[in-house]
């Protein structure tokens, strides 16, 4: 078979497999997980095998007429380059390991068959974004990805917060998918295609004549659908959803789909300086209010969840000074041991007895009960802050020198200004990961709370995978001299100074906290177990709020008393309880656009039934009342009838008579 062939099937198989599962689920259960899991493993071997052919030499491309349009025709396209094919390999690969770690953690959900099917359409379309080379096609697989996501995170629609969060995921990504569709429209009307490698090359030859306007309006896409400051609060909340959905998500569709279209198209971006410097303040942002969020955070998703936010900031970053293989490094290292963290995480919360969310406060005797969880995790969230020899060391790094060579003015893609806010935001972004990193392996694994019965051993689908996702957390980062083919042979080795400024600022933020552990373990050991240990400064008012929070915000399902040593109210002091609730984003945006979209709506509903309805019920009660009084007049006797129309025309006479007298008087 020829490469663009094999590139065709990579996303076909997973959609026929989801295809072929919604219509036996029912009918035949046994094929479910081999439909599950079979295409989706096919699908990842296939790619592997196009990224092979591929390379790392000149892009390959192929392209079908998919319909006139009469304007700006749509292709079905293919656009196989270094970075397609790798981000294929990472999709098929999380997704593989994602459906396999399914079966054994919804084993028992009946509705599993549906949830299969969805993991396969949500991969099916990833892998659309990945391989199209025409806007309209990929902006299916964008939008498919979308609906997925409402339905897998709304997946225990029993709960109000899985409701909740399926309707805030999609309403989000969609505010920011209305400006994004205007720009994609705005893009293909100044260069007259639809086609990737047709508008790189209009932007090449100058022919892109509002650069900024259209780079905005597709960041505002980018910001929805990768969870960027302004419009990230959608992606904590859908923690609600299944574990194992949290993890596709979060390393290899969806959220990955922004950073890799801005990717894509960066030429498109790097045409506006002032659109670049709008997209490195977005990302400063998002790297440090994540880190602070994640720091205050109890539940582990939520945690994971701002951990991947700030994360995708450093990304943007790499964006933002005209680094795309920075970018998508990093985006290939993150995917790997974020995956790892949230499989693993599952693992914590199968074995803590809960469903879907676990508080770390309320931990207890894990780490030896699953071994395969506390080390895979470990080696993760080494990856997570950056400590070499892993690989989120070698990525993190490629996105400090790519900021630092624009900030000293050795690379002129981008505005000085972006390379100093990138760099000095990644800093200490670094910092505070070190920090909810450290934290977070100490409350899940070395935590005070009540140790909790033990659920046996958990499923080898569960826990074998974590150890195939921690080869490339660990060796990853180790082939950064060979894959440079594959990133059009830019270099992606560390710098001495950015190495040992980020190694170092990550090591004081690991061991600030794991002193500032250490304190309130000391200070919990004096104060029973369930009491609350709040900062040493901190209000009697929010100590108050802090033990009622602890009885009350739902941790019903979740056994054991909460920990009183948590490190991070220790270091945030008084800012911990507006960064437990991120900076009460929602609070604003609830003010903001909520109550008065609910009000105008109540206007309009009270215009309708006042109004609107007033003057139709009217209409009808005229219709009614005039009906009834010539139902009267049909009396059935005849002499009624002559007496009505003599005396009709005796009036008819006596008007005319009168007529004809005024006239002849004048």
């Amino acid at each position: 078979m020829t490469t663009t062939t094999l590139a065709v099937l990579v996303p076909l198989l997973p959609f026929l497999g989801a295809a072929a599962g919604l219509l036996l689920g029912r009918t035949a259960p046994g094929y479910v997980r081999p439909l599950a899991v079979l295409p989706t493993l096919v699908a990842a071997v296939l790619a592997v095998v196009v990224a092979a052919r591929q390379g790392g030499g000149p892009a390959i491309d192929a392209a079908t007429r998919l319909t006139p349009t009469g304007s700006v025709p749509i292709d079905l396209a293919l656009h196989l380059d270094g970075f397609a094919v790798l981000v294929a390999v990472l999709v098929g690969l999380v997704a593989t390991c994602v459906q396999i770690y399914s079966t054994g953690y919804l084993r028992d959900d009946p509705r599993y068959p549906s949830y299969a099917a969805l993991v396969s359409l949500f991969t099916a379309a990833m892998l659309l974004v990945v391989y199209s080379g025409d806007l309209m096609v990929l902006m299916v697989g964008w939008e498919i990805m979308g609906i997925c996501s409402y339905f897998l995170v709304g997946h225990y629609w029993e709960t109000p917060e899985a409701r909740a969060a399926s309707l805030k995921a999609f309403l989000v990504t969609k505010l920011g998918d209305v400006p994004f569709l205007i720009g994609l429209f705005a893009l293909a009307a100044d260069t007259g295609t639809f086609r990737i490698t047709g508008i790189l090359g209009a932007v090449a030859n100058g022919g892109l004549d509002h650069p900024t306007v259209i780079a905005l309006l597709l960041l505002a896409g980018v910001a929805g659908k990768s969870a960027q400051f302004p419009l990230h609060t959608w992606l904590p909340d859908a923690m609600a959803g299944p574990t194992p959905v949290s993890a596709l998500i979060h390393a290899a569709t969806m959220v990955a789909a922004g950073i890799y279209f801005v990717a894509r198209l960066l030429p498109v971006f790097a045409e506006s300086g002032a659109a670049l410097v709008v997209l490195a303040v977005m990302a400063a942002v998002t790297m440090i209010g994540s880190g602070l969020a994640a720091l205050a955070q109890d539940d582990i998703k939520r945690v994971l969840a701002y951990s991947t936010i700030g994360q995708l900031g450093y990304m943007s970053g790499a964006l933002a000074v005209g680094d795309r293989g920075a970018a998508v490094f990093h985006l290939l290292s993150h995917g790997a041991f974020k995956a790892v963290l949230f499989l693993a995480a599952g693992v914590v919360i199968h074995a803590a007895g809960t469903n879907s969310l676990a508080a770390m406060s309320r931990m207890g005797g894990l780490a030896k009960r699953i071994p395969d969880a506390y080390w895979t995790m470990t080696v993760a969230l080494l990856a997570l802050a950056a400590i070499p020899p892993f690989a989120g060391f070698f990525s993190k790094e490629a996105v400090l020198v790519a900021a630092e060579h624009t900030a000293l003015g050795d690379r002129h893609v981008a505005p000085a200004a972006a390379g100093w806010t990138v760099l000095v935001a990644g800093l200490l972004a670094a910092v505070l990961t070190a920090a909810y990193a450290t934290r977070l392996w100490l409350l899940a694994f070395r935590g005070r709370g009540a140790e909790v019965p033990d659920h046996g051993r958990q499923p080898v689908a569960m826990t074998a995978v974590l150890w195939v996702l921690a080869v490339p957390t660990i060796a990853f980062g180790l082939t950064v001299g060979v894959i440079t083919d594959w990133f059009d042979g830019h270099s992606l080795t560390p710098t001495v100074t950015t190495a040992v400024l980020s190694t170092g600022v990550a090591l004081v933020g690991g061991l600030v906290t794991y002193a500032a552990w250490r304190h309130t373990t000391a200070l919990a050991a004096r104060t029973p177990v369930g009491a609350v240990v709040a900062h040493p400064d901190a209000e009697p008012a929010l100590v108050e709020a802090e033990a009622m929070t602890h009885h009350t915000a739902g941790y019903g399902d979740t056994p054991g008393t909460p920990d009183p040593a948590d490190p991070g109210r220790l270091l945030l002091g008084p800012l911990h309880r507006h960064a437990a609730t991120g900076f009460h984003l929602d609070v604003l945006y609830t003010k903001l656009f909520v109550r008065p979209v609910q009000a105008a709506a109540s206007l309009v509903r009270f215009l309708d039934r006042e109004v609107v309805d007033t003057y139709v019920r009217g209409s009808g009660t005229g219709a009614r009342l005039l009906g009834t009084a010539v139902r009267r007049a049909q009396t059935g006797n005849v002499q009624t009838y002559l007496s009505a129309l003599l005396a009709g025309s005796l009036v008819l006479a006596i008007a005319a008579v009168v007529f004809a007298t005024v006239n002849a008087g004048s």
